[in-house]
């Protein structure tokens, strides 16, 4: 197949068996039974431990929250399709139409690919060599692993839905000051906390300094 014929000049590697990147290569769409979905399933574990790995070194100060959101952003399906598209997959990507080409739409396709030739190579050449090629493909994302750091109204209110099913609860109790620049004063409590006091010259911001009183009390970060 042609895609056989041109894997090395996108992927830089040679095969020691070539049916591991033909299967890799391959969408369902075009074999029913010999395609890319179990070397997808392997590349997936392979790529999390790989990556899991290099952020638990780069970042050895930040918790677990925050490592498993920048673990996230490079995981991800748009992040994997990203990958593969700069690897040039799409260009070798065997479908049951090869009439119609791959476009950066067909995300996953791409994205499972992509996983697939990890699995691949990491049969073929063992882990540190598709350790190595992983942190290549990756690095530029690796370097611009953004995170979403998440208010403390939020945050709270993922903790307690978690864990209760439930919202937490906020009440006005007041505010001091001028009419035109008050400070208001809130509770807040989540089930089976006492209530926790915040202020602030909003509604917004009282709710936030009361919940980052709460999240700390939790001993939340």
């Amino acid at each position: 197949m042609k895609s056989l014929l041109k894997y090395k000049s996108y992927l830089k590697i040679s095969f020691k068996d070539k049916s591991l990147i033909e299967s890799a290569l391959t969408h369902k769409s075009a074999n029913q039974k010999k395609n890319n979905e179990k070397l997808e399933f392997l590349g997936d574990r392979v790529l999390g431990l790989v990556l899991s790995k290099k952020l638990f070194d780069l970042y050895p100060n930040e918790t677990e929250g925050v490592l498993d959101k920048r673990f996230a952003t490079l995981v991800k399906k748009k992040t994997c399709s990203d990958v593969a598209w700069d690897l040039g997959l799409q260009n070798l990507i065997i479908t049951g139409n090869q009439k119609i080409k791959i476009t950066k739409k067909d995300e996953k396709i791409l994205s499972d690919c992509c996983e697939a030739v990890v699995g691949a190579i990491f049969i073929d050449r063992g882990f540190d060599y598709v350790k190595k090629f992983i942190l290549n493909a990756w690095k530029k994302n690796i370097d611009n692993s953004d995170i979403t750091i998440l208010d403390s109204k939020t945050k709270l209110q993922e903790y307690s839905l978690k864990k209760f099913k439930k919202l937490p609860f906020y009440r006005i109790v007041g505010s001091t000051g001028p009419r035109h620049n008050p400070v208001y004063k809130i509770t807040v409590s989540i089930l089976g906390s006492k209530s926790f006091i915040g202020t602030g010259k909003s509604k917004q911001e009282a709710e936030q300094n009361g919940a980052t009183n709460l999240l700390n009390n939790l001993n939340i970060k």
